[in-house]
């Protein structure tokens, strides 16, 4: 059975934050491996006569948290892209309430952890900008990048992957509330919950009669 129009667009967004959150993930692995290991979130630096040295960093779990969030997301959006693609080809390809409910759940929960991530690598890149800047060697924190580095050396594009991990991070965002207004719509149209019939219901009572017959009143 084909999946409703509102759950195929819904794939297609699972797919596009995949890829949205995986280039977070990188981005960030990456540039603290160019760090040696260190997170340079929020990080300070000092010039000498080597080139601008990183003096002090961020936790490594601040980094391992963005990174995380990033992949384990990203990971959540191929295994639901790959399973619903797979019960696509099923008969009996459905999405009970109880799962829309998770889903609604659990896509309230992924942005409000994309959005934690988004400012720490807002705020944390301008911080470190701030601190290179503060030194009055270059204008703009991007030119930091031709300038050595002790170490790792020259040639380091940190600048330029905290931004493309930070840009991504924000679309990953815009890509989660796509999905939560989407399960909203799909919520709504399901018309209310089900609730079981009560004896004050005049269904519960054509049932009875029919199965007991009409029950007798009493003058």
């Amino acid at each position: 059975m084909a999946l409703p129009g509102l759950h195929r667009a819904e794939l297609v967004l699972f797919a596009a934050a995949f890829l949205a959150g995986a280039v977070v993930a990188a981005a960030v692995f990456r540039t603290q491996g160019s760090f040696n290991g260190q997170c340079p979130i929020y990080g300070t630096t000092t010039w000498n006569s080597s080139g601008l040295a990183l003096s002090s960093s961020s936790a490594p779990s601040l980094c391992l948290f963005v990174a995380g969030v990033s992949g384990l997301l990203a990971l959540y959006c191929l295994l639901l892209l790959l399973y619903w693609t797979y019960s696509s080809c099923l008969e009996d390809a459905h999405r009970s309430a109880l799962g829309l409910r998770i889903s609604l759940a659990l896509s309230a929960a992924a942005i409000f952890l994309v959005l934690v991530s988004a400012c720490i690598l807002r705020f944390g890149t301008k911080s470190l900008c701030a601190s290179i800047m503060s030194s009055k060697i270059v204008t703009c924190c991007s030119e930091a990048q031709k300038l050595p580095w002790t170490p790792p050396g020259s040639g380091l594009h940190f600048y330029s992957i905290l931004y493309d991990a930070e840009a991504s991070a924000w679309v990953t965002l815009g890509l989660w509330c796509l999905v939560l207004a989407l399960q909203l719509l799909q919520w709504k149209w399901e018309g209310p919950p089900f609730r079981p019939l009560e004896r004050g219901d005049p269904e519960w009572s054509s049932e009875t009669d029919a199965l007991f017959g009409p029950r007798l009143t009493h003058p």
